[in-house]
């Protein structure tokens, strides 16, 4: 063994201890980290020839990587839709890569079991019935990508063909529609060989709704003359979490003939709120399902669910055909549903989260980030020069500002909140006119954060766009 190797294995309970005080000091800290950092990255360094030990390394992490690290884990960055990791999940995680177990297959662990647990825990939360199985993937793009790869195999069964022996171009032409699909449905088209293109937008409720207009739908759908095809429906959109009429849409498989999958990567969380529970009725008549736990669940990148009801079909698609991995029997492996043969224990963070906080817990979390949002967006709607473009309809605020709204402006703004470091906003255009959002999913945002974030867009706002002569 290598001497610096051996080192560090004899003093491996002394390393452990000097990395738990390095994370709990960081952490400890988290609250008021900026939420954003612009410091330039060190100049990169050559590859060590001897290596200076764990304990080096951690010294050489601190001077040279930690200041550039930003707070996203902290309780003022709503930018995208990112949780924090709950110190339950935390504890799951670090477990994790102590066991470092392979999840891939029941063969001489227990790990299979766990994450069967997990899930059975995860579709009790959401709703479902016990038609739909899971398994975990890395986030909600693959969760989408294996959601619609089934849904491809199912065309393939509706017109004859085998799409996981023949390929996509047995298809022949796909039609999937949607009303206002997430960028990585287009990406999944992509990566599974249907094409980008192949995505049929289907028009909105209007106003400032992304929810889709289900008559329009039926229409759509009419068209097709009996083609089978993909609808992709929304639980929750990015811009302002407005949902489609998911019962509405599923009854139209009573009179045409398609597959039904719901990108629910954060809205599945509606179902731990009763006053919004009612946003995800439906959910279970979906033929497969996204939802993405590194947002709500507030567990460590990366981990998020798929759920479907033709686990068969799922089977079809991923499983792997190989002598060393022993005869498929009874109920598949997971290196069998997923794309992936070697699998991190991603289910164990899930595990001791809901374990540690039960759905008491974690519904606490949801409901107080949605009262958080709307307490923002209340103050947001207070501040002179800035206005909501929508009603705050869950966790997201979805804002302009009230006169000229331009890319470059509410990129200015932005950048002028970021580098504050009181919080960090993503950009995005509803319906045409740019935009800001600020996504509450952290579990540890208070009140007094958001009233923060509040001042600090009042701030920039005042700095950036006020006429100095009406300031004076």
């Amino acid at each position: 063994m290598h001497p610096t190797l051996a080192a560090d294995l004899d003093r491996l309970p002394e390393l452990l201890q000097s990395v738990r005080d390095f994370a709990a000091g960081e952490l400890s800290g988290i609250g008021e980290r900026p939420a954003s950092t612009a410091r330039k990255a060190p100049d990169p360094e050559p590859l060590p020839a001897t290596g200076v030990g764990a304990q080096g390394a951690l010294e050489r992490f601190a001077r040279r990587w930690q200041p550039g690290f930003s707070g996203s884990a902290g309780p003022r960055y709503l930018g995208f839709v990112t949780g924090g990791t709950t110190p339950a999940a935390l504890t799951g995680d670090w477990l994790t890569g102590a066991y470092d177990q392979n999840g891939s297959s029941a063969g001489g662990s227990t790990v299979d079991a766990l994450e069967r647990e997990t899930l059975g825990w995860l579709r009790e939360l959401f709703g479902l019935s016990e038609a739909h199985r899971g398994a975990f993937v890395s986030g909600a793009t693959m969760s989408n990508t294996v959601g619609l790869a089934v849904a491809r195999e199912w065309l393939g069964e509706r017109l004859g063909v085998s799409v996981s022996r023949a390929g996509a171009a047995a298809l022949g032409p796909v039609d999937l529609l949607s009303g206002s699909p997430h960028s990585s449905i287009t990406k999944a088209l992509s990566v599974l060989g249907v094409g980008r293109d192949r995505l049929r937008p289907v028009p909105l409720l209007g106003g400032d709704r992304e929810a889709v207009d289900v008559v329009r739908l039926a229409e759509e759908l009419d068209s097709l003359n009996g083609r089978p095809a993909v609808v992709v429906a929304n639980a929750g959109t990015v811009n302002t979490v407005d949902f489609d009429d998911l019962r509405a849409i599923a009854a139209l498989k009573e009179r045409y003939d398609f597959w039904l999958h719901v990108d629910a990567a954060f809205g599945a969380f509606a179902a731990l709120s009763p006053a919004h529970a009612s946003l995800v009725e439906g959910l279970d008549a979906a033929d497969s399902i996204c939802v993405d736990l590194h947002k709500w669940l507030n567990v460590p990148y990366a981990a998020a669910v798929q759920f479907t009801r033709r686990q068969d079909l799922q089977l079809r698609v991923f499983h792997n055909e190989s002598p060393y991995l022993g005869p498929h029997t009874g109920t598949p492996d997971f290196l069998h549903l997923t794309p992936e043969n070697s699998r991190r224990l991603r289910a164990l963070a899930a595990w001791f989260s809901l374990t540690a906080y039960g759905r008491e817990g974690h519904a606490e979390i949801v409901e107080r980030c949605i009262a958080l949002a709307r307490r923002l967006g209340e103050g947001i709607s207070a501040v002179p020069g800035l206005r909501l473009l929508a009603p705050v309809r869950l966790n997201v605020v979805c804002f302009t500002l009230a006169d000229g709204p331009t890319p470059e402006r509410l990129g200015a703004l932005a950048r002028a909140v970021a580098d504050s470091g009181e919080a960090f906003l993503t950009p995005t255009v509803l319906h045409g006119t740019p935009a800001l959002r600020a996504a509450f999913s952290n579990w540890r945002t208070t009140e007094a954060d958001t009233d923060r974030v509040r001042d600090a867009l009042a701030r920039a706002t005042r700095e950036l766009f006020t006429d100095p002569i009406t300031r004076e």
